[in-house]
């Protein structure tokens, strides 16, 4: 299936020629881009009910912390357009719709946030006449996908100014356009950097067991034409030791109070690796990622996907019936390992003391 044709302009901002998520202004329905099947097939869903598109997000349909926080957004929008009773009755709804929403991917934080933004929009628009209180709420979630995009671009155009010239790049899972609202956290920076000095190349480790490295990452880089090469999440320690990485960056689904990162599992080991080598390791993530109340990485729910995962690669077994799989999604860099975090309010260098709360504004 080719893009939807949407009765305006994706929300993207950016110039690539897909997006993660989009509504349909006038249908309220909501688009998305299959990431499980990428890079094979390029295919967009359309979910006209809330509960659709929780599920979508549970199944990784859509992934990436920021675009999941938008699609519960666009859900609870559809929450607003499917009742026309009274103010309680809506926001009945709207609370029973967000707690699924909730309950989808507990790790990221962005998730709650949007959720708890659009809970609030609800609040202020719920005796309003049902049409209208439905195009608020839909305009409230378009304005959290805008802003998404105008601040990967921040971020970006922060974290680029740290990357040496001519750099090689690490970087880890997928962070770029089809994570996010449009452009990218971790691939905003790449992007950024590369717009600027077009010598510098990636390396995308492939992300065990989901390969979101390897599928996703790569293929947007190749898209926008910057230079990628995909290794093993295994191999980083070697080109580490051999010198050929000069910067990591990275995103993350939850930053504590502390500095600490939770981000994609594997994450932790190559910051390590960053650490010993002398190399930075950053990360890039927008300000809703930031959670002060959760005072360090110890506190952060680590959601413990299926064995299915790790047992196949698409329909190929790989790991015997029988044998046992552990697939915890993600893992927690300490702030002592991290050597800047860029979020759209700014840059703070977490290994050197500094915490996320001074951007507080």
């Amino acid at each position: 299936m080719t893009r939807p044709q949407l009765s305006r302009p994706p929300l993207t901002g950016a110039s690539q020629g897909f997006f993660a998520v989009e509504i349909e202004p006038e249908t309220f329905d909501v688009w998305m881009l299959d990431q499980r099947l990428l890079p094979g097939e390029i295919l967009y869903h359309r979910y006209t009910r809330p509960d659709e598109v929780a599920d979508a997000i549970r199944s990784m349909v859509v992934r990436g912390a920021p675009a999941i926080g938008i699609s519960a957004a666009y859900a609870l929008a559809q929450v607003a357009r499917s009742q026309d009773g009274d103010a309680a009755s809506f926001l009945v709804a709207n609370g029973a719709a967000g707690r699924v929403l909730d309950g989808t991917r507990p790790t990221a934080v962005n998730l709650a946030w949007a959720i708890a933004r659009m809970s609030r929009r609800a609040s202020e628009v719920a005796a309003e006449a049902p049409a209208d209180r439905a195009r608020a709420m839909r305009e409230e979630a378009e304005a959290i996908h805008r802003e998404d995009v105008t601040a990967c671009r921040a971020m970006g155009a922060l974290g680029a100014r740290d990357v040496p010239r001519g750099a090689t790049i690490l970087t880890h899972c997928n962070a770029g356009a089809l994570a996010t609202g449009g452009y990218g956290t971790a691939l905003g920076v790449i992007r950024a950097a590369f717009e600027a000095d077009p010598t510098v190349r990636v390396l995308a480790s492939e992300t065990r067991p989901y390969l979101q490295g390897a599928r996703l990452t790569a293929w947007e880089l190749h898209a926008d034409e910057i230079p990628v090469e995909v290794i093993t999440d295994g191999m980083s320690g070697h080109f580490f030791a051999r010198g050929e990485i000069d910067f990591v960056v990275v995103g993350s689904d939850r930053i504590c109070a502390n500095g600490d990162v939770a981000n994609k599992i594997g994450t932790f080991t190559h910051a390590v690796l960053a650490h010993v080598h002398e190399v930075p390791f950053t990360v890039a993530a927008p300000w809703s990622t930031v959670d002060l109340r959760c005072a360090s990485g110890a506190e952060v729910p680590i959601e413990q996907r299926s064995r299915e995962e790790v047992a196949r690669i698409g329909d190929r077994v790989i790991v015997a019936d029988g044998i046992g799989c552990r697939h915890p999604a993600f893992d927690v860099t300490p702030a002592k390992y991290v050597h800047a975090i860029y979020t759209e309010r700014g840059r703070v260098a977490p290994a050197a003391g500094e915490r996320p709360e001074v951007l507080r504004k």
